[in-house]
């Protein structure tokens, strides 16, 4: 895929993709089809559909952190969204949180490729440090989403980042200590939504 492939395909996610931005993306791209073969990082086999569902949506959910420093990216499978996140946003400090051994070696090969300072976390994100909290939390397509949200809200200092759908979205009287903004439609897409809960 070349960039003027990619670019069109990311419009209606992202209004301002950098060419440095593109190529890391291009890059990354590679790594996931290739690893892809063997180890089965995402059901989307689609080089196309890989970038539309999984680097747009990242990137849409990139552009309305809001002030954030410090970020975690919760079962972080390939790396979405928190890899395409630290790309759009190279001083924030990313963790990618996977437990699944082969994932997290793709994860770790994927930071060196692209150069990035993001840290992995192989293992559960229950056994990160007590204590240890972020500015934000990400979550999408993760196992068991209503107890990966309560251990997420545990590490998440100010924002929660949910990717999901209208029908497995959280019900918010089950997080009190947050205060949800209206869902946001993600783009191409008649069920997704992106979900921010601030902490009160």
């Amino acid at each position: 895929m070349s960039p003027t492939e990619l670019l069109p395909l990311l419009a209606p996610y992202a209004s301002d993709v950098p060419p440095a931005l593109a190529a890391q993306l291009l890059l990354y791209l590679d790594l996931i089809l290739k690893w892809n073969e063997r180890v089965n990082l995402t059901a989307i086999r689609s080089p196309h559909d890989i970038v539309r569902r999984h680097f747009g949506e990242s990137l849409f959910a990139a552009a309305r952190l809001g002030p954030c420093s410090t970020l975690l990216d919760f079962g972080s499978g390939a790396g979405f969204p928190g890899l395409p996140i630290q790309l759009a946003h190279p001083a924030l400090a990313v963790t990618l949180a996977e437990s699944q051994g082969k994932k997290a070696a793709f994860l770790q090969e994927a930071v060196r490729t692209l150069r990035l300072p993001t840290e992995v976390w192989p293992h559960r994100v229950e056994s990160l440090p007590a204590g240890r909290t972020f500015d934000a939390v990400t979550l999408r397509a993760v196992d068991s989403m209503p107890a990966a949200i309560a251990a997420a809200s545990l590490r998440a200092a100010r924002t929660l980042v949910i990717l999901t759908t209208l029908a497995a979205q959280p019900d918010p009287a089950h997080l009190p200590a947050f205060a949800f903004d209206p869902p946001i439609p993600l783009p191409a897409s008649d069920s997704s939504i992106l979900l921010l809960a601030h902490r009160r």
